[in-house]
């Protein structure tokens, strides 16, 4: 499976998708709505699989040694560590923001532990949605991506949405980060929990799909 993600990451992802994974380093803007980088998130996945799809990948697979449920599980993870690199390389940048004195982020939610869990719940949502849809027919990205788009906005506006009410005044901004750890592990949960079922839904869906 390991071979098969190295040949998704040299032939598959597109330059555009890895310009997205290091835009987690706009946490370290003053003001910016730092929803805005799940976003470039669920962008990276969604350009490579056009890619993927212009480049004819998925008829180069099937002349490889490997099943249709492994190519599947190889975007999947594809997928998942564009996300998951984006987030991690992020961090750095929002420790950062302490160090050099920036202040809260006046436009929405900061950088903080709810903010990293909050975008762990909102990848999740989208991959299942994405993915299941996506593998129906194996070239309709597009479509894909407008369905997943529904919950993925949903999900940003919510985020915002949360930093502007007073009640939850503790998700927003660093010094609550201790209060916020539940919302990380919520969110860490969320995204172990829906990513299998996506992986095993597209899977199924992609195996009655004639090349």
């Amino acid at each position: 499976m390991m071979t098969l993600l190295y040949k998704e990451i040299r032939l598959c992802a597109h330059p555009a998708s890895v310009v997205f994974a290091f835009l987690g380093c706009l946490v370290l803007v003053p003001a910016y709505p730092y929803s805005v980088i799940f976003l470039f998130g669920c962008l990276a996945p969604y350009i490579t699989f056009v890619n993927a799809r212009e480049t004819n990948d998925p008829w180069f697979t099937a002349t490889l040694p490997v099943t249709k449920r492994e190519s599947v599980r190889a975007k999947c993870l594809l997928t998942v560590s564009l996300q998951l690199f984006q987030l991690l390389f992020s961090l750095p940048f929002a420790l950062l923001r302490g160090a050099l004195g920036i202040p809260d982020n006046p436009v929405g939610i900061d950088a903080a532990p709810a903010w990293y869990g909050f975008g762990l719940m909102i990848y999740a949502v989208f991959d299942l949605v994405f993915l299941s849809s996506f593998y129906k027919s194996g070239y309709r990205a597009g479509r894909a991506f407008v369905m997943a788009s529904v919950p993925l906005l949903l999900g940003m506006a919510a985020v915002e949405s949360a930093a502007h009410i007073p009640a939850l005044a503790w998700l927003d901004g660093g010094e609550h980060w201790r209060k916020q750890l539940p919302v990380l592990l919520a969110g860490a949960v969320c995204y172990a929990a829906l990513l299998p079922p996506a992986c095993r839904i597209a899977e199924r869906r992609y195996e009655k799909v004639d090349l």
